[in-house]
Formats: C-alpha cells, sequence, structure tokens
C-alpha cells in the first residue's frame, strides 16, 4: 500500500510527498545547525505518519513527550535499569504500541546506555513481531558519536553497536531509522552512509556544507547555498523524497514541543524597589543563611615541608609494622567468585546480555558481598562465565580431560568459549550433545543457525567432529579428548524453557 506524508510545500505551489513505504525501507538521514527547524521536521513526520506506523521516538531532551496527548505515544522514563528498558522494548514490538523513549534529566552517558539498552530490545525481539516501525533519534551525534569524547570507551561501544544494528541490519526485521543530527562531522560516518534519504538544513561550518554536498550529489561550489537557508527550509534527496535535490519549506504541526527557541520579551520597567528587591533577603534565605568560612591563612613553605618529611616517615612505619589482619585464602576468594557467578546466572536473562554488562553487575555483586582482593579482570571473568555456564561439578573438574577441555579452549575467540565448554562437558561426562537451543542460550543468541554454525567453526579447527546417527541425532567426538557426547537430538527444547523455532 503507498501511503504519500504531506511534509510541506515545494517550488512552484506543490506539495513535498514523502513516501512512506519507500522511507521505511530506504531510512533518512536529516542534518541542521542548531534552529534550523530539524526538530520541527521530525515532529512534522510523526504526526503526518502516526497513524499508518508504529513510531519509536529516543528523545534526549523531552521535546516529543506532548505527543501522547494528541496522539496516544506511550512514554517511557529513561531513567529505568538496562534490563527493564530491554524487556519493555520487545513487549512494544510485541504488541504494537508507540512510545517515546524520555532522557531528559540523565547525563550523557546514561542516556547512550539507555538508548542502546532499548534499541537493542527492539533488534532482538523475535521474528513473529518484526513488524514496521519507524524509529527516530533526535540528537543522534550524541548516540553514534565519530570520535571519542568524555564519555567511557564502554557506554560509546555499546550505543555505537545499537546505532550501527538499526541504521544498517534493521530493515529485515522492520526498523527503518530515522536520525537527526546537527553537525554531520560529528555523526559516525558507517551510521550516516547508511541513509538513502536526505534532508539537510542549514549549516555554516564548510566541512559539514562539504559533507552535505557529496551526500546529496552537488558541486562543491554549491554548497554555499546551505548557509542561505531559512529556518525550516530544507533541501531534500532519495527515493522517498525526490530523485534531484529539491528545496522544501516544512509545514505546520498540530502539537509543540515543551521547550521553545528563545523570544525576546520587553524588560520590567525599573522602579525605585529594585534595589530592595536584590539586596533584601528572602524569609527563606533568613532561615538558612549561607555563609562561607574565611579562607586559611597561608602555610609557611618551611610547614609544608614538615608535614611532608612526617608523613613519608609514618608510611614507612606502616609498611613495616605487620598486618592485623591475614590475607585471605585463595579457596575461599574463589568461593566466593562462583558464588557470585552462579547468582548472577540464575537469572534468565543473563544468557542474553553481552559481556559487558554482566562484567559491571558481577562486579557490583561482588562489592555487595565484600568479596576480598582486586577485582576480577574483563578476561578472567569472561572464562570464569564461560565455565560456569557449561554447569561442570566440582569432582569432574578436576579431572584429567576436563583440564584436557580447557587447554584446548584456549585457541578459541572468548565469546565462543561458553558453547565449546558445554559441548565438551557433555563429552566428559558422556550425557547427550546439547541441543541447538541450548547452544543458542549458550552463545547469547535467539538463532539456532549460529550455534549451528559454531560447531562447524570447530570443526574446522579441528577440534571436534559432529555426526549423525540413523535416527537424526547428533554425536559429538573430541579426537583430543578420546571421547565423545552420547546421542541427542538437536531440536528438543533448551532446559531452560528457550525455544528457538520462533528465531528460525
Amino acid at each position: 500500500m503507498k501511503v504519500d506524508i504531506d511534509m510541506g510545500a515545494a517550488p512552484a505551489g506543490a506539495k513535498a510527498m514523502l513516501d512512506l513505504e519507500e522511507l521505511l525501507a530506504t531510512r533518512l538521514l536529516v542534518q541542521g545547525n542548531s534552529g534550523s527547524g530539524k526538530s520541527h521536521l521530525l515532529r512534522r513526520l510523526l504526526e503526518q505518519s502516526a497513524q499508518w506506523v508504529q513510531q519509536c521516538v529516543i528523545d534526549p531532551e523531552g521535546d516529543f513527550v506532548t505527543l501522547a496527548e494528541k496522539y496516544g505515544h506511550v512514554v517511557v522514563d529513561g531513567a529505568r535499569t538496562e534490563n527493564e528498558l530491554t524487556r519493555i522494548a520487545g513487549r512494544i514490538r510485541q504488541h504494537r504500541v508507540s512510545v517515546v523513549l524520555d532522557l531528559e534529566g540523565l547525563d550523557v552517558e546514561q542516556q547512550m546506555r539507555c538508548a542502546a539498552a532499548f534499541l537493542g530490545g527492539l533488534f532482538d525481539a523475535e521474528r513473529d513481531f518484526w513488524y514496521p516501525m519507524l524509529v527516530v533519534v533526535d540528537e543522534a551525534q550524541l548516540f553514534a558519536p565519530a570520535v571519542a569524547g568524555e564519555v567511557s570507551d564502554e557506554a560509546r561501544k555499546l550505543s555505537l553497536g545499537a546505532m550501527t544494528n538499526l541504521m544498517c541490519r534493521g530493515r529485515k526485521r522492520g526498523l527503518a531509522g530515522v536520525i537527526a543530527t546537527q553537525r554531520l562531522a560529528k555523526l559516525a560516518k558507517n551510521v550516516a552512509a547508511e541513509a538513502s534519504n536526505f534532508l539537510m538544513g542549514r549549516t555554516f561550518l564548510d566541512i559539514d556544507m562539504a559533507r552535505a554536498s557529496d551526500l546529496l550529489g552537488m558541486e562543491r561550489r554549491q554548497a554555499e547555498q546551505f548557509r542561505d537557508l531559512a529556518r525550516g527550509n530544507f533541501i531534500a534527496l532519495g527515493p522517498a523524497l525526490s530523485r534531484r535535490p529539491l528545496p522544501v519549506t516544512i509545514g505546520a504541526v498540530e502539537t509543540s514541543a515543551r521547550s521553545s527557541s528563545p523570544k525576546l520579551t520587553p524588560l520590567p520597567q525599573p522602579g525605585e524597589d529594585a534595589r530592595e528587591l536584590i539586596f533584601t533577603p528572602s524569609p527563606e534565605e533568613r532561615r538558612a543563611p549561607i555563609r562561607k568560612a574565611p579562607p586559611p591563612p597561608p602555610m609557611p613553605t618551611a610547614d609544608i615541608l614538615t608535614q611532608l618529611s612526617q608523613a613519608r616517615s609514618t608510611e614507612q612505619e606502616e609498611r613495616a609494622a605487620p598486618t592485623l589482619f591475614p590475607e585471605i585464602d585463595e579457596a575461599e576468594r574463589d568461593a566466593l567468585l562462583e558464588a557470585v557467578m552462579r547468582d548472577m546466572l540464575d537469572d534468565p536473562d543473563a544468557s542474553f546480555r553481552n559481556d559487558a554488562v554482566l562484567y559491571q553487575d558481577f562486579l557490583v555483586r561482588c562489592r555487595i558481598r565484600k568479596v576480598p582482593g582486586e577485582q576480577l579482570p574483563l578476561p578472567a571473568f569472561r572464562r570464569r562465565l564461560a565455565v560456569a555456564r557449561a554447569g561442570i561439578d566440582g569432582e569432574t573438574a578436576r579431572g584429567e580431560p576436563w583440564q584436557q577441555a580447557l587447554e584446548l579452549s584456549k585457541t578459541l575467540p572468548d565469546d565462543v568459549q561458553g558453547v565449546f565448554f558445554i559441548v565438551a562437558q557433555a563429552a566428559v561426562t558422556g550425557a547427550p550433545c546439547p541441543s541447538d537451543a541450548t547452544l543458542a542460550r549458550a552463545y547469547g543468541t535467539h538463532s539456532a543457525r549460529r550455534a549451528r554454525r559454531l560447531l562447524t567453526y570447530f570443526e574446522e579447527r579441528g577440534l571436534i567432529v559432529v555426526r549423525t546417527d540413523f535416527t537424526g541425532n547428533r554425536i559429538v567426538a573430541f579426537p583430543d579428548l578420546g571421547l565423545e557426547t552420547a546421542a541427542g537430538d538437536p531440536n528438543a527444547p533448551d532446559d531452560a524453557g528457550f525455544d528457538t523455532q520462533a528465531a528460525e
């Protein structure tokens, strides 16, 4: 079904129409300096398409929450845990509800983590719920920065990965990305390059004008026109808009943002009471006066040197003195770490959370349990996590076959060791070969095909040999160990209740 959205006016009195079905397949990039009318453009697009397609707005400033009153969008407060946001996003796709993710009040790093968790939940929805959805991300340069900033590398990688999935792989899952940015130079190129439709507004910097002209297929000398665009005027190009660069004036909207551009208002007339208003404290100030203590007098240099020498001698005495508490036994510390790991893996959603999120959860649980010693580094955590997911018991873990399996696993990347350990555990204990659903959960995916590809990957590296008996059951042999699993049904459901049939 072809649906045209009226975006405003085009030259010669024509209407600027946007093919909504084409937009869902080709995505949209909006660029313009602050005050150029980007948010107005997005609001026009959302209002005109609200009755035709499910919508999701990633709103860092809380400007689009007013859509809820007229168009029924549900406002999701971003001040939640990442696990909650991921589950909410999955239910949104299941029930086809239009939402606004309000991130106002959070700092930049929290906004990036929340947006990553929410977009990840939309992206990982089951295949049965891959309905068309318009995903609008305002201020996209915050969530897909071109260079590292003041936020942590982990938050940046999570957010950039979610934005890349949205723009690069979201189309097959029904997700159509619409991203708006103040500066193209601040937006990651692999995210911007996936858009096929463009609406370029007013910009002044040479580097942004050059990138805008390149995306629109214009000559560099024509880039000067971007400086002359009025507010609400854009140059449109793309299969959903126009085959040639087309000037567009965005039309009016029915809702308004909570915040607007500053307007000049007359100053109050100066009166005789102006000084009294400024210098007379209010009753509240009288109750809790704020008094600053006078700064201490400067300390002589000789006194500073004396204090430093005393501190150094005290530190040496403390090092020489015997410790009051003996060092904790390593066996006891390992037992505490294993207990924390088991508690964390008891969460049914733990299998589908990435290692970075699980690592942060693990550190918090260690602090709660007061596990002594230095915190476990991320590589060591990943290896312990893979072993814990295999569920090997203590006596078997001390045996020679399992120790050999641990040595073989060192040749594999960290992210696939968990699947290797589960198959090796079945071979060491003589248990049936794990099903595709069990292997998929160990890999943290809903796709059984990926689990089967991992077995092929292990076989290509000479670690295992996979064969099928006459009844269709799978047997995996480990030539280096001289062991093999019992026959197991590859299509059996997972022990934890996870079913991959929907993912297929």
